[in-house]
């Protein structure tokens, strides 16, 4: 399957039928078996590949992870395989690439700490570099973008552009963009990295990582990789996901939309102290991150036009007092004080508690499907509650 033209349309046609074949199980059973019974000529040369029925061992394929790679390789333009989490799947795209140096500014600490766990099995030294300085042949541009945790946009074409200048390759972790908000391959990405344990899982009961390629070549390159270093999905991850995919084109515009009208919202009640916005406090909320709030920058990049389908629902507040950002997820009631984002129900977390190197001012929200009027509601009662001392 080649990669198709992008469009901001998420086909829920194909995420309920674009796994199914002749004789396929419409709902499909969870497959607990590690091995399979051998069958006579068996195609040794089909291991791997998508459609392939003779399975011999879960190791190196089973029919729903095959299920679930056929609808993530269509609905992502590309050519997709998952892993058991997002970090062994960003460690399988670094033993893939065997990058001279790795460029990396800011963005999730897991793949950071996945990078320093990668340079131990090494002999050579991999330098890690910033996004702003010069790139050389040899070198991986990992690029995150919408940013974690701000939910800042980044100009992927103009780093793709940068990368390919000199024959380096570009990484996008498109985990805050997924389907149909983002398509990184449009603008020059050399692979796709996701936590498909977010907005692919979408219920937070699984874990999952997704990498996707432009060739079957580049995938089956992965895949042998995966079959010895042992990080496939186990059977019931790769069976909630498959559930999840059914209706991912129905949960991430929701989340989208309700995101992007609660960032705006909550970007107006910055006024000073002694004023109020919609019932909000002044003075409690001094800054809003989010794609949608940025202004085109002097390179012309516009986070509009990158992110097609809609902008994200993961951003962050930055509030006044560190005691409002202690407080507030524990006054929410809507919005469940817990890491993670991307599922079905909005979470808030003071960033510093999961990443020590984050502002302790700052609380990144993750936006569910919820109706948006009550999560606003949440929000203006729990700002108020801690702006008193409650």
């Amino acid at each position: 399957m080649s990669p198709q033209s992008p469009s901001s349309q998420l086909s829920g046609t194909q995420l309920v039928h674009g796994d199914h074949g002749p004789g396929s199980e419409v709902a499909p059973s969870i497959s607990v078996t590690t091995t399979f019974r051998a069958v006579p000529h068996r195609d040794l040369e089909g291991f791997g590949t998508l459609n392939s029925d003779q399975h011999i061992y879960s190791r190196y394929s089973q029919n729903v992870t095959s299920r679930v790679e056929q609808i993530l390789s269509k609905i992502n333009q590309g050519h997709a395989i998952t892993y058991a989490s997002g970090l062994a799947a960003a460690f399988s795209a670094l033993v893939h690439f065997k990058p001279k140096r790795i460029a990396i500014s800011g963005g999730y600490m897991g793949c950071h700490g996945t990078i320093s766990t990668y340079m131990k099995g090494k002999s050579d030294d991999t330098p890690i570099i910033s996004l702003e300085d010069e790139f050389q042949e040899g070198d991986l541009c990992w690029l995150e973008s919408p940013l974690n945790p701000t939910g800042e946009s980044r100009d992927i074409k103009y780093y793709a552009d940068k990368i390919h200048a000199v024959g380096g390759k570009l990484l996008v972790d498109s985990t805050f963009g997924p389907p149909p908000l983002q398509y990184p391959f449009k603008w020059g990405a050399d692979c796709i990295f996701h936590s498909g344990t977010k907005y692919f899982g979408g219920h937070s009961d699984l874990l999952c990582g997704i990498i996707i390629v432009r060739t079957e070549a580049e995938r089956m390159q992965l895949w042998h990789d995966r079959v010895y270093m042992g990080n496939m999905m186990g059977s019931l991850e790769s069976w909630l996901l498959l559930r999840s995919l059914r209706t991912m084109h129905l949960r991430i515009p929701r989340q989208s939309a309700s995101g992007t009208e609660i960032a705006q919202w909550l970007s107006r009640a910055i006024v000073p102290q002694g004023q109020e916005y919609d019932g909000i406090p002044g003075g409690v909320v001094t800054k809003v991150w989010h794609s949608s709030l940025q202004e085109t920058d002097a390179n012309g990049f516009n986070p509009a036009a990158q992110m097609e389908g809609g902008f994200n629902a993961c951003f962050s507040i930055l509030l006044s007092k560190k005691e409002y950002a202690e407080k507030l997820p524990h006054s929410l009631e809507y919005f469940v004080s817990a890491t993670s984002l991307g599922g079905v129900e909005s979470l808030a977390e003071q960033r510093i508690q999961a990443d020590p190197k984050e502002n302790p001012l700052l609380v990144r929200l993750s936006v569910g499907v919820e109706e948006v009027a009550d999560l606003k509601d949440d929000l203006r009662r729990a700002l108020v509650e801690i702006s008193r001392g409650n």
